[in-house]
């Protein structure tokens, strides 16, 4: 008994690691989603401003190191466009990639409370 006691203990801590670097996994990736939601909102923004601006005279700007380049409405559209796109892209791989962590997560949790009640099984014989 002691010895299948203790190699349930040695499974459990293992499984307990694994479910800390599932949840470091977590962290990240939502520490990373918020950064791209955050990029998106400011983008957008920057979108809705150059759609307001109809003329070519007004012109808009882009700081090349520490000079002001004249650029073009429709490169400056499209470029933040493409912003955008992107963004969006990351952030549904990123949601994705959440998904299969909470699925690993509480596969990782069912385990180890299976674990569990198989140590206070085996300390109560």
């Amino acid at each position: 008994m002691q010895i299948a006691s203790k190699s349930v203990q040695d499974k459990l801590a293992l499984e307990a690691n694994d479910f800390q670097m599932i949840q470091k996994e977590i962290s990240r990736s939502m520490h990373s989603r918020r950064q791209f939601v955050q990029q998106f909102s400011e983008n957008d923004m920057v979108m809705k401003e150059l759609e307001r601006i109809d003329d070519e005279e007004n012109g808009v700007y882009k700081l090349i190191g520490p000079v002001l380049i004249r650029q073009d409405i429709v490169e400056a559209k499209n470029n933040v466009g493409k912003r955008l796109n992107f963004i969006r892209n990351e952030t549904v791989r990123i949601d994705k990639l959440l998904k299969v962590f909470e699925i690993k997560q509480e596969t990782k949790h069912k385990e180890i409370l299976e674990l569990q009640k198989k140590l206070y099984s085996n300390c109560a014989e």
